[in-house]
């Protein structure tokens, strides 16, 4: 019975000091966090096995009592839990209790052994409280934390820290709050799983609302968000088209958006200057670097139409049935410069190789006669004409060659470029322009005869010959099937001739092609084609 009386006796204490802190407080109840779940389980189970004890203890025949008679040890066990059971409420209490106080760094008997769930839990409560400031400094320690490794990132979303940082997006009259959620986000974005937990907690509209409205410094890092959610997974990718996530980055892209951002943004100086959270830009006579923020706003706005457009046929279509879409990316191709024009070029390389197997974009947003395309076209050939970064070369070749069934015969401007690059002194360069142009002559090409003659013309059979004597095996194949192609599609030609690609196709079918039977029936194709016109 003595015992019983302190069991009793416990537990109204923690009763007593549960509702005295709840009258204290005089605040809205806080929403029951997943740790506090935890906690309470931890404690019931404690308690059951005190109860239990106390049972035992109970029994009235004499019989009974030898049966189940407890020892000292089982009491010191007992009362041990009882003494965690009552340090974890005690901790949890204080995590409640200091709601505008800050982080609470200590650690709670149940979590001793990890001091990172201790401060994942008290992050997590801190974002449920009413204090704007300590959400922020909850949401940048998460974001830390995330970026330490993916066990503290599977934690974070374990323990239901997703939701309340999507819902710091949706202060839009605090952009640091806003900042600071998406950054958290962002870190822990990298794996589909985690990705998904986002997804599953409502977070595309909340992200495709905060793209719209926000102020460009919180844009900058939404954007980053929506690029690595749908890079990672397809079904993210599906869910920020339907918000229309497409045409908002095509909006804030094109010039009427970025203005209109800057001409209701007055306060985006202040708070880049002031921010903690921003610490990206210098702070030079209270000017922000405007050039180096509209940049950056493009860059990252560009990298997530890109990854919104990658292997999805469905968004290429909706990004070249917007207003100004492949216009917009083409004049950034022709005035940017680094990581943006790369990222605009990796767009339009995911919207060329979409119209390359879907007829009905090629036909609709790659017409001859499309202002749109034309500039595009202009832009891919100047590039692969002036550029000298070999991966602007490559992104500009393939997406050529991606096209190649679109251009008429008289346009041999198209040509020209790309046989020049067979000569390119990268490897990849050269070899990407051999497969372009194989694209052009490939029986599936109904103007392959008119783009074979022309690669003839422009001197590109030497070229050929020359990479295949190379050393690089991937280079030989392709170089071996584009000669092929000429072989059969070029007609009667007196440079075919005098290069005696006759010859060159019997060596090279021994040596390049005897390990593919594909390759050796196209060169058996070609030669026996050869003979025929009389070489």
């Amino acid at each position: 019975m003595r015992f019983h009386s302190l069991f009793e006796t416990s537990s109204m204490d923690q009763l007593i000091i549960l509702q005295s802190n709840h009258h204290q407080q005089q605040q809205p109840p806080i929403k029951v966090i997943l740790f506090t779940i935890g906690i309470f389980t931890n404690v019931g189970i404690n308690l059951n096995h005190a109860l239990t004890l106390v049972h035992k203890c109970r029994h009235r025949g004499i019989i009974l009592r030898l049966i189940s008679i407890a020892g000292v040890l089982d009491f010191r066990k007992v009362f041990n839990l009882l003494d965690v059971s009552m340090d974890n409420m005690k901790w949890l209490l204080s995590v409640y209790d200091s709601a505008n106080e800050g982080i609470i760094l200590t650690l709670p008997p149940i979590a001793s052994n990890d001091t990172s769930l201790a401060l994942v839990w008290s992050c997590i409560a801190s974002l449920h409280t009413h204090s704007l400031n300590l959400k922020i400094e909850a949401a940048l320690e998460l974001s830390t934390l995330a970026c330490d490794s993916d066990r503290n990132k599977d934690m974070i979303v374990i323990e239901g820290g997703v939701a309340p940082l999507l819902k710091l997006l949706k202060y839009e009259l605090s952009p640091e709050t806003q900042i600071a959620g998406a950054m958290a986000l962002f870190n822990l974005a990298n794996d589909r799983n985690r990705v998904r937990s986002i997804f599953n907690e409502h977070g595309v509209p909340v992200l495709a609302q905060a793209l719209r409205n926000s102020y460009i410094l919180v844009q900058i890092e939404v954007a980053k968000l929506i690029a690595r959610m749908a890079e990672h997974d397809g079904v993210c990718q599906e869910a920020f088209a339907r918000k229309n996530v497409i045409e908002t980055l095509v909006r804030l892209l094109s010039t009427e958006g970025k203005i209109n951002k800057f001409l209701r943004s007055n306060s985006v100086n202040k708070i880049a200057l002031s921010s903690s959270i921003w610490p990206r830009h210098k702070k030079e006579g209270k000017l922000l670097e405007v050039s180096r923020l509209i940049v950056e706003f493009n860059t990252n706005c560009c990298r997530a139409l890109w990854m919104l457009a990658r292997d999805n046929v469905a968004n290429c279509r909706k990004i070249t049935e917007t207003t100004k879409g492949l216009l917009c990316l083409a004049k950034l191709i022709e005035n940017e410069k680094g990581e943006l024009r790369i990222n605009c070029l990796m767009t339009v390389m995911e919207i060329t190789s979409a119209a390359e197997n879907n007829p009905d974009i090629r036909k609709s947003a790659f017409k001859n006669n499309s202002p749109a395309a034309k500039a595009i076209t202009v832009q891919l050939l100047r590039l692969i004409d002036e550029s000298d970064n070999p991966v602007i070369k490559i992104v500009a070749i393939r997406a050529i060659g991606h096209l190649a069934r679109t251009f008429p015969a008289r346009q041999t401007r198209v040509i020209s470029p790309l046989v020049k690059q067979l000569c390119d002194m990268d490897p990849d360069v050269a070899t990407e322009s051999v497969i372009a142009l194989g694209k052009f002559t490939c029986p599936e090409n109904y103007l392959r005869a008119e783009h074979a003659k022309s690669i003839v013309e422009f001197e590109g059979v030497q070229r050929l010959l020359n990479m295949l004597r190379g050393n690089d095996e991937r280079t030989r194949y392709h170089a071996l099937v584009l000669l092929c192609y000429l072989a059969m599609h070029a007609g009667n030609n007196e440079q075919l001739q005098q290069a005696r690609i006759l010859t060159a196709l019997r060596g090279a079918g021994k040596t390049v092609a005897h390990k593919c039977s594909e390759l050796r029936d196209l060169v058996a194709q070609a030669v026996h084609h050869l003979k025929l016109s009389g070489y």
